[in-house]
């Protein structure tokens, strides 16, 4: 308003913007890396320029299996219906060949002793129909086979053999896409965000993993790998380097028993490439950790694999998971609407390295700690007093019976004194 009045001369004002523009610090978002293994477990791979693709007919039962359930379907459908179709054209050739189509055959079947390859057969729809029959084994008995031509008898044949394969190989793809691996890790979770708290002394990666079904994962086991973009001292630029960090499990085989919910723990040492992250450097990390849990399906035998990955925004230091297993009457029973839920814990925000060498740091972060809750339970316990005052107060202000009344003692001299009791 001033400005637009001539009252301020618009340099002066101009100049006031650029000064608080420049006071104010500017925060730019760093752009989001892409994720290599997505939350659900998909790998987020895209496959181009791929010049061979006679390697995929190789192995064409992967590749079929594979393939969505739309085009399975379709192949299914396809396999079946071209199959009648071939060996329909070939038993009409047959017949039209032994001459059974000749309409003139009909009266000198009636009168003399003409036998066709293939009774009832006198046009493709009854040769189709044939071919359904033979294949799928009805047998409705108005269509049969005859003696009297060896091709027919050799066309019979392979139509079997042919038949027995087709039913084989798509039977089979449709088991295996039914019974695939990735099914049964649907119902194994974990926590959307991992922790970095201490335990034991030690800073310690930490997230959750649960099996939602009664039936077991035999001999799971849990990896851990970190994705970075990294660069050899060569100049050489890797954009997926994966390095293997070691899991913290007291078995000696590594193995876990995933009967209820389990926090895996990667210890924060020197072996780790979380050694030399802080809190304040973990946001400026352009890292991924994939967590892999494989193991094998105690009903079906099929060794199933379940992934997810954490990214530096979905690390959350200083915080450890809520106890979700409680016992109740005779029964351990999980809380599974408790599952990711985390609470603040007291933890160092410097780097591992750093606490290995100065480790009064933990000290004094556990003393602080300590009085903030000691403080915290001092406040509580005074405004609970507090309250508990004001209460009464109300109370005796509101009900005049429990006001006392004063009553008032002479003495021998004369004098009165009040006193309250």
């Amino acid at each position: 308003m001033l400005a637009r009045k001539s009252i301020i001369p618009e340099e002066d004002v101009l100049a006031r913007i650029a000064a608080e523009n420049l006071r104010k610090p500017r925060i730019r978002d760093r752009p989001r890396k892409a994720r290599f293994i997505a939350k659900n477990g998909a790998c987020n791979l895209a496959h181009k320029n791929i010049r061979e693709q006679g390697r995929f007919l190789q192995d064409i039962f992967t590749t079929l299996v594979d393939l969505k359930w739309r085009h399975t379907l379709v192949i299914f459908t396809m396999s079946f219906l071209c199959s009648w179709l071939l060996f329909a054209m070939m038993w009409w050739l047959v017949a039209f060949a032994h001459g059974d189509m000749d309409p003139s055959t009909e009266s000198t079947m009636n009168s003399t002793k003409w036998t066709p390859c293939v009774t009832c057969v006198r046009s493709f729809t009854s040769a189709f129909l044939f071919s359904i029959e033979v294949q799928v084994t009805i047998g409705f008995g108005g269509r049969m086979m005859t003696e009297e031509c060896p091709l027919a008898i050799t066309v019979l044949i392979l139509q079997n053999i042919v038949g027995l394969i087709i039913n084989a190989v798509m039977l089979g793809c449709i088991f295996m896409k039914t019974a695939q691996a990735h099914r049964r890790a649907e119902t194994l979770i974990f926590s959307r965000q991992a922790v970095i708290a201490v335990r034991n002394g030690k800073l310690c990666f930490m997230f959750r993993v649960g099996d939602l079904r009664k039936s077991m994962i035999i001999s799971a086991s849990v990896r851990i790998q970190v994705v970075r973009k990294t660069t050899t001292p060569e100049g050489e630029v890797i954009p997926i380097h994966q390095v293997d960090i070691p899991v913290d499990n007291p078995i000696e085989s590594n193995n876990i028993f995933l009967v209820a919910p389990l926090i895996i723990c990667h210890v924060i040492d020197k072996r780790s490439p979380l050694y030399d992250i802080s809190a304040a450097d973990l946001v400026l990390q352009d890292l991924e950790l994939i967590v892999i849990l494989e193991g094998v399906v105690e009903t079906t035998g099929i060794t199933t694999q379940a992934r997810t990955s954490y990214i530096a925004e979905e690390i959350l230091w200083g915080h450890r998971f809520v106890p979700i297993v409680t016992e109740e009457e005779g029964v351990y029973a999980v809380d599974y609407s408790k599952f990711g839920n985390t609470v603040k814990v007291a933890a160092p925000r410097c780097s591992a390295r750093e606490l290995d060498e100065k480790p009064s740091i933990l000290i004094q972060t556990l003393q602080k700690s300590e009085l903030s809750h000691q403080n915290s339970l001092r406040k509580r316990n005074s405004m609970r007093r507090n309250n508990s005052i004001r209460r009464s107060n109300s109370m005796r202000r509101t009900n005049p019976s429990l006001i006392v009344p004063k009553v008032q003692f002479i003495t021998p001299e004369g004098s009165q004194s009040a006193s309250e009791t």
